[in-house]
């Protein structure tokens, strides 16, 4: 299976919409006790969320996972801090390339792949005001021009 299909849990739309992604990596994630039930069951959200590098390792920070329903006592702290499983390579090239001006890793995407729970993340560059205008008004005529062609094709 190709990266970043899987059943999808949860996406980070707000990513998409601050950021220019410039490069995607998918990632395992180590979890702990009743964290991948409340994932199945999609109590999950990844919209303030971000990645960082801290002692060659990859973390993921203020992802919200709510405690699962069942779990009593064994639940977990939604808000943890989550190790990311990513190749040496990988890691290192995240790592200079976050040490550049501007860059960030933010997750896009969490989602199912052969029972395994895998987070897309993705190298990216905050956009600027000027930009995020930019990309409604190519959406806005994007849709109207879906709306003429449809309408057309009634008539």
């Amino acid at each position: 299976m190709p990266k970043g299909e899987g059943k999808l849990v949860a996406q980070n739309k707000k990513a998409r919409h601050d950021y220019h992604i410039e490069e995607t990596f998918e990632a395992g994630i180590v979890l702990q006790g009743t964290e991948i039930k409340a994932i199945r069951a999609g109590r999950i959200n990844l919209k303030d969320s971000f990645a960082r590098v801290q002692n060659g390792e990859m973390f993921l920070h203020n992802m919200h996972v709510s405690p699962y329903d069942q779990g009593n006592r064994y639940n977990h702290d939604p808000l943890r801090t989550r190790k990311l499983l990513l190749h040496k390579k990988e890691i290192s090239r995240l790592l200079g390339a976050t040490k550049e001006q501007g860059y960030s890793i933010v997750p896009l995407k969490l989602y199912l792949k052969n029972g395994f729970a895998k987070v897309l993340i993705g190298l990216a560059r905050g956009k600027k005001n000027y930009d995020k205008r930019e990309d409604l008004k190519k959406k806005d005529a994007k849709r109207e021009i879906e709306r003429a062609f449809r309408d057309r094709q009634k008539a």
